[in-house]
């Protein structure tokens, strides 16, 4: 009995560890002042008429700037499958007051009566007590910017240099309705009012055109070549049958 009792137990600390339960027991983890407070890839774009703006300099590394209120908490969380969420990876946090322009980084959001606490699903960030910007930089996948709806609002997303979303099977942006514009070499899309809860932009490099042309050509020349093969061996069996006599007898009762 005992015995059983102890797998049983050993069975639902397994169980809790794979749905990722236990880690509101043994805390979820913390986001690192280095984390926080390290300098952006870019300088963030600040200088926006956009309640959210989307900056992608590399297609593997997104620059958000939010616009939020005073004492306004963003939950912050990325899909990650089977109903689950983890948190988004943060770094090079930072937070612009909207009266006088100051920056602070991570730490001193904190140090001024903000919050940045990270669970096992999300990472969840208060500001401090006034309007302003929020800013911060996270991993995503190449050529697909898919991200929840942090803030409602007006959004712009802009793709890194020579990345297009011209061509329909390898471009897509959700919600509908989105306008896009080429502005120095970069292209710009724009929604009026976006309100959950994803938003989503797949673009491709315009190289990528001339790749899957050229591939489009070659399985097209393998296609015609093995239709004439293909042909060319029924001729033959035909003249063979012929030659053999088989085939005189269909073509007289014909």
């Amino acid at each position: 009995m005992n015995r059983r009792l102890g797998l049983a137990v050993v069975g639902l600390v397994v169980l809790l560890s794979t749905a990722g339960c236990l880690g509101y027991i043994t805390g979820g983890g913390e986001v690192s002042p280095e984390q926080l407070n390290q300098e952006p890839a870019e300088p963030y774009e600040w200088e926006t008429d956009r309640d959210a703006r989307l900056t992608l300099d590399t297609p593997s590394e997104v620059q958000a700037v939010y616009r939020v209120n005073a004492s306004q908490e963003l939950r912050l969380y990325t899909p990650a499958g089977l109903g689950r969420e983890e948190p988004l990876e943060v770094s090079a946090v930072r937070f612009r007051y909207a009266d006088n322009g100051t920056v602070i980084n991570g730490t001193e959001i904190r140090d001024r009566g903000g919050r940045i606490e990270q669970t096992t699903d999300e990472v969840f960030v208060t500001v401090p007590d006034t309007d302003g910007q929020l800013a911060l930089s996270a991993p995503v996948m190449p050529r697909r910017l898919a991200l929840p709806v942090y803030v409602e609002g007006s959004y712009e997303v802009v793709l890194p240099p020579d990345y297009r979303m011209d061509f329909f099977l390898f471009s897509n942006a959700v919600p509908r309705g989105a306008e896009t514009e080429i502005v120095d070499n970069r292209v710009h899309v724009r929604w009026a009012e976006v309100t959950g809860p994803t938003i989503l932009v797949q673009y491709y490099l315009e190289r990528d055109l001339y790749i899957f042309a050229g591939a489009a050509v070659l399985l097209s020349i393998i296609c015609v070549g093995g239709l004439i093969y293909y042909r060319r061996q029924i001729d033959r069996l035909h003249d063979l049958r012929v030659g053999m006599g088989l085939g005189t007898e269909e073509d007289d009762e014909e």
